[in-house]
Protein backbone atom coordinates (compact mmCIF):
# COMPACT_ATOMS: atom_id res chain seq x y z
CA UNK A 1 0.00 0.00 0.00
CA UNK A 2 1.35 3.12 -1.15
CA UNK A 3 1.69 5.62 2.32
CA UNK A 4 -0.38 8.41 1.78
CA UNK A 5 2.44 11.75 1.75
CA UNK A 6 1.07 14.24 4.07
CA UNK A 7 3.21 17.11 6.38
CA UNK A 8 3.45 14.84 9.28
CA UNK A 9 4.83 12.22 6.80
CA UNK A 10 7.13 14.15 5.20
CA UNK A 11 8.50 15.45 8.18
CA UNK A 12 9.27 11.96 9.55
CA UNK A 13 11.21 11.18 5.77
CA UNK A 14 13.30 14.59 6.47
CA UNK A 15 13.90 12.89 10.00
CA UNK A 16 15.14 9.61 8.40
CA UNK A 17 17.33 11.38 5.84
CA UNK A 18 19.22 13.41 8.89
CA UNK A 19 19.58 9.92 11.20
CA UNK A 20 20.54 8.08 7.81
CA UNK A 21 24.06 10.12 8.47
CA UNK A 22 24.42 11.23 11.74
CA UNK A 23 22.71 8.88 13.69
CA UNK A 24 21.82 5.36 11.85
CA UNK A 25 21.53 3.29 14.88
CA UNK A 26 18.02 5.08 15.33
CA UNK A 27 16.65 4.99 12.10
CA UNK A 28 15.05 2.01 12.35
CA UNK A 29 12.89 3.33 15.44
CA UNK A 30 11.05 5.62 12.94
CA UNK A 31 9.15 2.49 11.76
CA UNK A 32 8.56 1.75 15.21
CA UNK A 33 6.88 5.48 15.75
CA UNK A 34 5.34 5.16 12.24
CA UNK A 35 3.13 1.78 13.77
CA UNK A 36 2.45 3.89 17.02
CA UNK A 37 1.38 6.63 15.47
CA UNK A 38 -1.51 4.48 13.96
CA UNK A 39 -2.10 3.36 16.91
CA UNK A 40 -2.73 7.21 18.58
CA UNK A 41 -5.03 8.00 15.42
CA UNK A 42 -6.95 4.84 15.89
CA UNK A 43 -7.84 5.67 19.75
CA UNK A 44 -7.96 9.47 18.78
CA UNK A 45 -5.09 10.00 21.58
CA UNK A 46 -2.85 11.39 18.96
CA UNK A 47 -4.33 14.26 16.71
CA UNK A 48 -3.97 13.26 12.61
CA UNK A 49 -1.73 15.79 12.05
CA UNK A 50 0.98 14.90 14.51
CA UNK A 51 3.40 11.77 15.32
CA UNK A 52 5.11 11.01 18.44
CA UNK A 53 8.33 11.55 16.79
CA UNK A 54 8.33 14.94 16.95
CA UNK A 55 7.18 14.93 20.35
CA UNK A 56 11.01 14.39 21.51
CA UNK A 57 14.21 15.68 20.72
CA UNK A 58 16.07 13.23 18.56
CA UNK A 59 19.91 15.33 18.77
CA UNK A 60 21.43 15.04 22.37
CA UNK A 61 20.28 18.49 24.36
CA UNK A 62 22.00 20.05 26.79
CA UNK A 63 20.21 22.41 28.74
CA UNK A 64 22.21 25.63 30.73
CA UNK A 65 19.97 27.06 33.56
CA UNK A 66 20.80 29.13 36.52
CA UNK A 67 20.42 32.71 38.34
CA UNK A 68 21.29 36.20 36.87
CA UNK A 69 25.57 36.84 36.48
CA UNK A 70 25.78 32.68 37.39
CA UNK A 71 28.58 32.55 34.23
CA UNK A 72 26.51 30.44 32.27
CA UNK A 73 27.16 31.96 28.98
CA UNK A 74 31.10 32.56 30.24
CA UNK A 75 31.10 29.05 30.62
CA UNK A 76 29.56 27.95 27.06
CA UNK A 77 31.89 30.47 25.92
CA UNK A 78 34.84 28.49 27.33
CA UNK A 79 33.16 25.06 26.53
CA UNK A 80 33.01 25.95 22.44
CA UNK A 81 35.74 27.65 22.26
CA UNK A 82 34.20 30.85 20.52
CA UNK A 83 32.98 34.30 21.83
CA UNK A 84 29.17 33.39 20.88
CA UNK A 85 27.46 34.25 23.70
CA UNK A 86 27.56 38.14 25.02
CA UNK A 87 28.68 38.14 29.19
CA UNK A 88 28.63 40.43 32.00
CA UNK A 89 27.53 40.90 35.69
CA UNK A 90 23.97 42.04 34.43
CA UNK A 91 21.47 40.17 33.00
CA UNK A 92 22.48 40.69 29.21
CA UNK A 93 20.20 37.91 27.10
CA UNK A 94 16.40 37.53 28.31
CA UNK A 95 15.49 35.07 25.24
CA UNK A 96 16.53 31.16 25.04
CA UNK A 97 19.37 30.67 22.30
CA UNK A 98 19.52 27.14 20.95
CA UNK A 99 23.06 26.54 20.20
CA UNK A 100 24.19 24.29 17.29
CA UNK A 101 27.21 23.04 15.28
CA UNK A 102 27.45 24.56 11.72
CA UNK A 103 30.15 23.81 8.98
CA UNK A 104 30.32 27.18 7.90
CA UNK A 105 32.91 29.33 9.69
CA UNK A 106 30.67 32.79 10.31
CA UNK A 107 28.56 32.06 13.38
CA UNK A 108 24.95 32.98 12.66
CA UNK A 109 21.94 34.05 14.64
CA UNK A 110 18.92 32.79 13.21
CA UNK A 111 14.88 33.78 14.75
CA UNK A 112 12.91 31.63 17.01
CA UNK A 113 10.33 30.58 13.75
CA UNK A 114 13.49 28.64 12.80
CA UNK A 115 13.19 26.38 15.65
CA UNK A 116 9.35 26.25 15.93
CA UNK A 117 8.60 25.02 12.80
CA UNK A 118 11.58 22.18 12.82
CA UNK A 119 10.40 19.16 14.64
CA UNK A 120 14.08 17.71 14.93
CA UNK A 121 14.45 20.85 16.99
CA UNK A 122 13.36 20.60 21.17
CA UNK A 123 11.24 23.88 20.23
CA UNK A 124 8.85 22.56 17.57
CA UNK A 125 5.66 24.25 18.14
CA UNK A 126 6.19 25.54 21.27
CA UNK A 127 4.50 28.86 19.88
CA UNK A 128 1.17 26.73 20.87
CA UNK A 129 2.43 26.49 24.18
CA UNK A 130 3.27 29.54 25.12
CA UNK A 131 0.25 31.30 23.67
CA UNK A 132 -1.31 28.81 25.78
CA UNK A 133 0.59 30.37 28.74
CA UNK A 134 -0.26 33.80 27.88
CA UNK A 135 -2.42 34.61 25.40
CA UNK A 136 -1.21 37.14 22.75
CA UNK A 137 2.44 35.84 23.18
CA UNK A 138 2.44 32.99 20.60
CA UNK A 139 2.55 35.04 17.52
CA UNK A 140 6.17 36.71 19.73
CA UNK A 141 8.19 33.34 19.20
CA UNK A 142 11.12 35.37 18.24
CA UNK A 143 10.72 37.36 21.36
CA UNK A 144 11.17 33.76 23.87
CA UNK A 145 14.00 32.49 21.52
CA UNK A 146 17.00 32.15 19.19
CA UNK A 147 18.88 29.55 17.00
CA UNK A 148 22.64 30.37 16.75
CA UNK A 149 25.30 28.42 14.69
CA UNK A 150 29.53 27.99 15.40
CA UNK A 151 31.78 25.92 13.61
CA UNK A 152 32.67 24.60 17.16
CA UNK A 153 33.73 20.46 17.16
CA UNK A 154 32.74 20.34 20.47
CA UNK A 155 28.96 20.47 19.29
CA UNK A 156 29.00 18.04 16.40
CA UNK A 157 26.39 15.78 17.56
CA UNK A 158 24.39 17.78 20.21
CA UNK A 159 22.51 20.89 20.94
CA UNK A 160 23.38 23.45 23.62
CA UNK A 161 20.49 25.46 25.13
CA UNK A 162 21.36 29.06 26.99
CA UNK A 163 18.43 30.31 29.12
CA UNK A 164 18.32 33.31 30.28
CA UNK A 165 18.88 34.31 34.25
CA UNK A 166 16.72 32.69 36.10
CA UNK A 167 14.04 34.48 38.74
CA UNK A 168 11.15 33.07 39.38
CA UNK A 169 9.36 35.85 41.41
CA UNK A 170 9.63 38.71 38.11
CA UNK A 171 9.56 35.37 35.26
CA UNK A 172 7.05 35.66 32.91
CA UNK A 173 4.48 32.83 32.85
CA UNK A 174 5.43 31.55 29.43
CA UNK A 175 8.82 31.80 30.06
CA UNK A 176 8.42 29.21 33.05
CA UNK A 177 6.53 27.29 30.93
CA UNK A 178 9.43 26.78 28.28
CA UNK A 179 12.00 26.43 31.05
CA UNK A 180 9.68 23.23 32.22
CA UNK A 181 9.50 22.44 28.28
CA UNK A 182 13.70 22.54 28.59
CA UNK A 183 14.02 20.09 31.73
CA UNK A 184 11.48 17.07 29.65
CA UNK A 185 13.39 16.94 26.58
CA UNK A 186 17.16 17.86 27.91
CA UNK A 187 19.44 14.27 28.64
CA UNK A 188 21.71 17.09 31.08
CA UNK A 189 20.66 19.86 32.62
CA UNK A 190 23.62 22.26 34.07
CA UNK A 191 22.01 24.44 37.10
CA UNK A 192 24.38 27.45 38.10
CA UNK A 193 24.41 29.24 41.14
CA UNK A 194 27.00 32.52 41.91
CA UNK A 195 29.32 31.95 44.39
CA UNK A 196 29.37 35.44 44.66
CA UNK A 197 25.93 35.77 46.10
CA UNK A 198 26.45 34.12 49.54
CA UNK A 199 23.04 34.61 50.88
CA UNK A 200 20.76 31.71 49.12
CA UNK A 201 17.73 32.41 51.37
CA UNK A 202 17.10 35.57 49.31
CA UNK A 203 16.46 33.14 46.38
CA UNK A 204 13.58 30.89 47.69
CA UNK A 205 11.31 30.76 44.79
CA UNK A 206 14.22 30.53 42.15
CA UNK A 207 15.67 27.56 44.25
CA UNK A 208 11.72 26.17 44.56
CA UNK A 209 11.40 25.48 40.75
CA UNK A 210 14.96 24.62 39.97
CA UNK A 211 15.45 22.73 42.77
CA UNK A 212 12.12 21.04 44.45
CA UNK A 213 10.60 20.48 41.25
CA UNK A 214 13.73 18.30 40.13
CA UNK A 215 14.84 15.97 42.89
CA UNK A 216 11.45 13.86 42.69
CA UNK A 217 11.58 13.27 38.54
CA UNK A 218 12.62 9.95 37.83
CA UNK A 219 15.10 11.66 36.13
CA UNK A 220 16.75 13.37 38.56
CA UNK A 221 20.03 12.07 38.07
CA UNK A 222 20.63 13.97 34.47
CA UNK A 223 20.61 17.15 36.87
CA UNK A 224 24.08 18.62 37.92
CA UNK A 225 24.57 21.72 40.40
CA UNK A 226 27.27 24.09 39.92
CA UNK A 227 28.11 26.73 42.26
CA UNK A 228 30.16 29.05 40.12
CA UNK A 229 32.81 31.67 40.18
CA UNK A 230 34.56 30.55 43.18
CA UNK A 231 37.83 32.57 42.30
CA UNK A 232 36.14 35.33 44.36
CA UNK A 233 36.59 33.13 47.54
CA UNK A 234 40.23 33.02 47.26
CA UNK A 235 40.95 36.24 49.01
CA UNK A 236 39.00 35.43 51.54
CA UNK A 237 39.81 31.25 51.56
CA UNK A 238 36.09 30.45 52.77
CA UNK A 239 35.32 27.98 50.11
CA UNK A 240 33.80 25.78 53.04
CA UNK A 241 31.53 28.50 54.37
CA UNK A 242 30.61 29.47 50.64
CA UNK A 243 29.71 25.56 49.53
CA UNK A 244 28.22 24.81 53.21
CA UNK A 245 25.76 27.68 52.96
CA UNK A 246 24.46 26.66 49.52
CA UNK A 247 24.56 23.22 50.53
CA UNK A 248 22.27 24.35 53.57
CA UNK A 249 20.05 25.90 51.26
CA UNK A 250 19.26 23.23 48.90
CA UNK A 251 19.19 20.33 51.36
CA UNK A 252 16.15 22.90 52.84
CA UNK A 253 14.57 21.93 49.35
CA UNK A 254 15.29 18.54 49.34
CA UNK A 255 18.91 18.26 47.92
CA UNK A 256 20.73 15.78 50.23
CA UNK A 257 22.07 13.64 47.61
CA UNK A 258 24.28 13.70 44.42
CA UNK A 259 27.39 15.94 43.26
CA UNK A 260 27.91 19.62 43.80
CA UNK A 261 30.06 20.80 41.60
CA UNK A 262 33.03 24.04 42.73
CA UNK A 263 34.26 25.78 39.69
CA UNK A 264 35.48 29.41 37.75
CA UNK A 265 36.52 30.12 34.13
CA UNK A 266 40.00 30.47 33.98
CA UNK A 267 39.99 32.87 31.46
CA UNK A 268 37.56 35.59 33.70
CA UNK A 269 39.34 34.33 37.01
CA UNK A 270 40.09 36.79 39.50
CA UNK A 271 44.39 36.51 39.75
CA UNK A 272 45.27 34.54 42.91
CA UNK A 273 48.16 35.41 44.84
CA UNK A 274 49.13 33.35 47.04
CA UNK A 275 50.50 29.57 45.19
CA UNK A 276 49.24 26.86 47.57
CA UNK A 277 45.84 28.25 47.17
CA UNK A 278 46.29 28.91 43.56
CA UNK A 279 46.90 25.34 43.51
CA UNK A 280 44.22 23.87 45.38
CA UNK A 281 41.39 26.23 43.49
CA UNK A 282 42.66 25.11 40.38
CA UNK A 283 43.14 21.39 41.15
CA UNK A 284 39.52 20.98 42.20
CA UNK A 285 38.31 23.25 39.58
CA UNK A 286 39.99 21.40 37.23
CA UNK A 287 38.79 17.75 38.83
CA UNK A 288 35.11 18.81 38.65
CA UNK A 289 35.58 21.19 35.10
CA UNK A 290 36.80 17.83 33.89
CA UNK A 291 33.37 15.59 35.46
CA UNK A 292 30.92 17.89 34.03
CA UNK A 293 32.91 17.95 30.62
CA UNK A 294 32.47 14.27 30.08
CA UNK A 295 29.02 14.33 30.69
CA UNK A 296 28.29 16.66 28.17
CA UNK A 297 30.69 14.04 25.86
CA UNK A 298 28.44 11.46 26.91
CA UNK A 299 25.15 12.41 26.65
CA UNK A 300 25.05 11.31 22.25
CA UNK A 301 24.86 7.82 23.91
CA UNK A 302 22.22 8.18 26.33
CA UNK A 303 19.66 10.35 23.90
CA UNK A 304 19.65 7.07 21.62
CA UNK A 305 18.91 5.14 24.33
CA UNK A 306 16.27 7.53 25.74
CA UNK A 307 15.03 7.81 22.10
CA UNK A 308 14.10 4.09 22.45
CA UNK A 309 12.92 4.10 25.84
CA UNK A 310 10.59 7.00 25.27
CA UNK A 311 9.17 4.64 22.37
CA UNK A 312 8.54 2.07 24.55
CA UNK A 313 7.44 3.85 27.23
CA UNK A 314 4.53 5.52 25.07
CA UNK A 315 3.46 2.34 24.04
CA UNK A 316 3.19 1.10 27.72
CA UNK A 317 1.13 4.29 28.89
CA UNK A 318 -1.11 3.52 25.62
CA UNK A 319 -2.23 -0.02 26.88
CA UNK A 320 -1.68 0.10 31.21
CA UNK A 321 -2.99 4.21 31.17
CA UNK A 322 -4.65 5.53 28.59
CA UNK A 323 -7.13 2.67 27.84
CA UNK A 324 -7.96 1.50 31.22
CA UNK A 325 -8.55 5.35 31.75
CA UNK A 326 -10.70 5.36 28.65
CA UNK A 327 -12.55 2.66 29.94
CA UNK A 328 -13.33 3.99 33.40
CA UNK A 329 -14.32 7.30 31.70
CA UNK A 330 -16.92 5.23 29.49
CA UNK A 331 -18.34 3.34 31.83
CA UNK A 332 -19.03 6.65 34.13
CA UNK A 333 -20.64 7.92 30.70
CA UNK A 334 -22.86 4.98 30.35
CA UNK A 335 -24.32 5.22 33.70
CA UNK A 336 -25.02 8.73 33.46
CA UNK A 337 -26.48 8.61 30.11
CA UNK A 338 -28.76 5.75 31.18
CA UNK A 339 -29.63 7.75 34.35
CA UNK A 340 -30.60 10.73 31.92
CA UNK A 341 -32.52 8.00 30.46
CA UNK A 342 -34.26 6.98 32.34
CA UNK A 343 -35.51 10.26 33.68
CA UNK A 344 -35.94 12.29 30.57
CA UNK A 345 -38.13 9.29 29.22
CA UNK A 346 -40.27 8.94 32.45
CA UNK A 347 -40.97 12.80 32.19
CA UNK A 348 -41.87 11.99 28.44
CA UNK A 349 -44.17 9.53 29.45
CA UNK A 350 -45.88 11.12 31.94
CA UNK A 351 -46.70 14.27 29.82
CA UNK A 352 -47.99 12.14 26.77
CA UNK A 353 -50.35 10.37 29.37
CA UNK A 354 -51.56 13.88 30.81
CA UNK A 355 -52.26 14.93 27.46
CA UNK A 356 -54.22 12.13 25.62
CA UNK A 357 -56.01 11.86 29.08
CA UNK A 358 -56.01 7.74 29.22
CA UNK A 359 -55.98 5.70 32.11
CA UNK A 360 -52.74 5.03 33.98
CA UNK A 361 -53.45 1.03 34.38
CA UNK A 362 -53.76 0.75 30.17
CA UNK A 363 -51.57 3.70 28.77
CA UNK A 364 -50.92 1.55 25.90
CA UNK A 365 -54.61 1.04 24.06
CA UNK A 366 -55.08 3.25 21.48
CA UNK A 367 -58.28 5.25 22.02
CA UNK A 368 -57.69 6.44 17.64
CA UNK A 369 -57.53 4.39 14.58
CA UNK A 370 -54.38 2.30 14.24
CA UNK A 371 -52.81 4.71 11.95
CA UNK A 372 -52.92 7.57 13.92
CA UNK A 373 -51.65 4.97 16.63
CA UNK A 374 -48.80 4.48 14.41
CA UNK A 375 -47.85 8.11 13.65
CA UNK A 376 -47.75 8.70 17.34
CA UNK A 377 -45.51 6.00 18.45
CA UNK A 378 -43.33 6.73 15.59
CA UNK A 379 -43.31 10.27 16.84
CA UNK A 380 -42.28 9.56 20.27
CA UNK A 381 -39.60 7.19 19.14
CA UNK A 382 -38.29 9.82 17.17
CA UNK A 383 -38.37 11.91 20.53
CA UNK A 384 -37.12 9.84 22.70
CA UNK A 385 -33.99 8.53 20.43
CA UNK A 386 -33.24 12.43 19.80
CA UNK A 387 -33.55 12.85 23.53
CA UNK A 388 -31.28 9.75 24.28
CA UNK A 389 -28.29 11.74 22.15
CA UNK A 390 -28.83 15.23 23.92
CA UNK A 391 -28.47 13.05 27.44
CA UNK A 392 -25.61 10.87 25.87
CA UNK A 393 -23.66 14.15 24.94
CA UNK A 394 -24.45 16.17 28.30
CA UNK A 395 -23.12 13.33 30.13
CA UNK A 396 -20.15 13.25 28.15
CA UNK A 397 -19.78 17.11 29.08
CA UNK A 398 -19.70 16.58 32.66
CA UNK A 399 -16.98 14.16 32.72
CA UNK A 400 -14.91 16.84 30.77
CA UNK A 401 -13.52 17.83 34.20
CA UNK A 402 -12.33 13.82 34.90
CA UNK A 403 -11.25 13.60 31.69
CA UNK A 404 -8.99 16.43 31.80
CA UNK A 405 -7.32 15.33 35.43
CA UNK A 406 -7.06 11.45 34.12
CA UNK A 407 -5.25 13.61 31.20
CA UNK A 408 -2.88 15.48 33.60
CA UNK A 409 -2.02 12.23 35.56
CA UNK A 410 -0.87 10.14 32.17
CA UNK A 411 0.75 13.01 30.61
CA UNK A 412 0.99 15.34 27.95
CA UNK A 413 2.10 12.98 25.45
CA UNK A 414 -1.42 11.23 24.86
CA UNK A 415 -4.72 12.99 24.32
CA UNK A 416 -6.90 11.81 26.41
CA UNK A 417 -10.16 14.04 26.32
CA UNK A 418 -9.93 13.37 22.33
CA UNK A 419 -9.63 10.01 22.98
CA UNK A 420 -12.75 10.20 25.14
CA UNK A 421 -14.70 12.68 22.82
CA UNK A 422 -13.84 9.79 20.02
CA UNK A 423 -15.67 7.12 22.11
CA UNK A 424 -18.57 8.88 23.28
CA UNK A 425 -19.31 9.84 19.63
CA UNK A 426 -22.62 9.40 17.78
CA UNK A 427 -21.28 6.29 16.42
CA UNK A 428 -20.03 4.69 19.19
CA UNK A 429 -22.57 2.83 21.40
CA UNK A 430 -22.44 2.99 25.89
CA UNK A 431 -22.73 -0.75 26.00
CA UNK A 432 -19.89 -1.53 23.55
CA UNK A 433 -17.34 -0.69 26.83
CA UNK A 434 -14.06 -0.08 25.34
CA UNK A 435 -12.52 2.68 23.92
CA UNK A 436 -13.24 2.84 19.79
CA UNK A 437 -10.34 1.82 18.20
CA UNK A 438 -9.57 -0.48 20.44
CA UNK A 439 -9.27 -4.38 19.81
CA UNK A 440 -7.25 -7.41 20.15
CA UNK A 441 -5.20 -6.14 16.73
CA UNK A 442 -4.46 -2.70 18.39
CA UNK A 443 -2.70 -4.63 21.56
CA UNK A 444 -0.85 -7.02 18.77
CA UNK A 445 0.27 -4.18 17.42
CA UNK A 446 1.61 -2.65 20.79
CA UNK A 447 3.12 -5.56 21.70
CA UNK A 448 4.85 -5.82 18.49
CA UNK A 449 6.27 -2.24 19.17
CA UNK A 450 7.19 -3.38 22.44
CA UNK A 451 9.47 -6.66 21.55
CA UNK A 452 10.95 -4.52 18.41
CA UNK A 453 12.30 -2.03 21.31
CA UNK A 454 14.25 -5.02 23.01
CA UNK A 455 15.88 -5.36 19.67
CA UNK A 456 17.02 -1.48 19.38
CA UNK A 457 18.28 -1.92 22.65
CA UNK A 458 20.16 -4.91 21.95
CA UNK A 459 21.25 -2.81 18.81
CA UNK A 460 22.47 0.03 20.81
CA UNK A 461 24.33 -2.21 23.25
CA UNK A 462 26.27 -4.41 20.33
CA UNK A 463 27.85 -0.39 19.46
CA UNK A 464 28.24 0.95 22.64
CA UNK A 465 29.54 -2.63 24.84
CA UNK A 466 30.91 -5.90 23.99
CA UNK A 467 31.17 -7.75 27.56
CA UNK A 468 33.06 -10.76 25.52
CA UNK A 469 36.05 -8.58 24.89
CA UNK A 470 36.09 -10.21 21.74
CA UNK A 471 36.99 -8.47 18.72
CA UNK A 472 34.29 -7.67 16.55
CA UNK A 473 35.13 -6.98 12.48
CA UNK A 474 34.53 -4.03 10.55
CA UNK A 475 31.66 -6.06 8.74
CA UNK A 476 30.13 -6.05 12.09
CA UNK A 477 30.15 -2.30 12.94
CA UNK A 478 29.36 -1.36 9.62
CA UNK A 479 25.61 -3.43 8.99
CA UNK A 480 24.88 -1.78 12.68
CA UNK A 481 25.09 1.31 10.92
CA UNK A 482 22.02 0.32 8.62
CA UNK A 483 18.42 -0.68 8.73
CA UNK A 484 18.83 -3.80 7.25
CA UNK A 485 19.52 -6.45 9.36
CA UNK A 486 23.33 -7.69 9.17
CA UNK A 487 24.72 -10.84 7.63
CA UNK A 488 24.50 -13.91 9.85
CA UNK A 489 28.36 -15.13 10.38
CA UNK A 490 29.27 -18.93 9.49
CA UNK A 491 29.20 -20.52 12.66
CA UNK A 492 32.98 -21.18 13.87
CA UNK A 493 34.19 -23.32 16.98
CA UNK A 494 34.17 -21.01 20.61
CA UNK A 495 37.71 -20.25 20.70
CA UNK A 496 39.95 -17.11 21.72
CA UNK A 497 40.51 -14.44 19.44
CA UNK A 498 44.43 -15.28 20.21
CA UNK A 499 43.67 -18.68 19.17
CA UNK A 500 42.00 -18.43 15.48
CA UNK A 501 44.94 -16.40 13.96
CA UNK A 502 47.85 -19.03 11.65
CA UNK A 503 50.04 -20.29 14.52
CA UNK A 504 53.65 -18.98 13.99
CA UNK A 505 55.79 -20.43 16.47
CA UNK A 506 58.75 -18.24 16.28
CA UNK A 507 58.21 -14.33 15.84
CA UNK A 508 61.58 -14.06 13.07
CA UNK A 509 60.67 -11.43 10.48
CA UNK A 510 60.09 -12.58 6.79
CA UNK A 511 60.40 -10.70 3.53
CA UNK A 512 57.09 -8.68 2.62
CA UNK A 513 56.55 -11.91 -0.30
CA UNK A 514 57.06 -14.39 1.70
CA UNK A 515 54.35 -12.92 4.33
CA UNK A 516 52.20 -12.83 1.25
CA UNK A 517 52.12 -16.04 0.22
CA UNK A 518 51.93 -17.86 3.56
CA UNK A 519 48.57 -15.54 4.11
CA UNK A 520 47.91 -17.00 0.84
CA UNK A 521 48.96 -20.91 1.00
CA UNK A 522 46.64 -20.74 4.60
CA UNK A 523 43.23 -19.77 3.07
CA UNK A 524 43.95 -22.08 0.23
CA UNK A 525 45.62 -25.30 2.19
CA UNK A 526 43.49 -27.26 5.00
CA UNK A 527 43.67 -26.68 8.04
CA UNK A 528 46.69 -27.92 9.40
CA UNK A 529 46.47 -29.80 13.20
CA UNK A 530 46.94 -27.75 16.28
CA UNK A 531 50.07 -27.00 17.66
CA UNK A 532 50.11 -26.60 21.61
CA UNK A 533 51.43 -22.98 22.01
CA UNK A 534 54.19 -22.28 24.47
CA UNK A 535 52.61 -21.20 27.91
CA UNK A 536 53.94 -17.37 28.92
Amino acid sequence: MTQQITPINHRLDQLEQHLATENPVLLETIKGFRQLDKVGHKLGLLSASDSFATQITWWPLISVLGTFSAGKSTFINHFIGHNLQRSGNQAVDDMFTVICYSQETAAHALPGVALDSDPRFPFYRISDDIEEAASGEGARVDAYLQLKTTPSDNLRGKILIDSPGFDADAQRTATLRITDHIMDLSDLVLVFFDARHPEPGAMRDTLDHLVSSTIKRADSGKFLYILNQMDTAAREDNTEEIVAAWQRALGERGLTAGRFYTIYNPDAATPIEDDAVRERFESKRDHDMSEIHSRMQQVEVQRAYRVVASLENIARDIETKAVPALKDLLLKWRERTLLSDAILFGFVIVLYLAWNGLSLTLPFVPAEPPVSWIITLSLMFVVLLGMHFVSRRLAAMSLTGAAHKAAAAIGSRLDLVSAFNKSSGFFHSIFVGRAAGWGPLTRRRLSKIRQNTDNYVQKLNDRFTNPSGQHQPAAHHASQATSEPAPQPVEEPSLPVEDTAPIIEEPTPQPAREEIMIVESTEAAPPEPEVERPKT
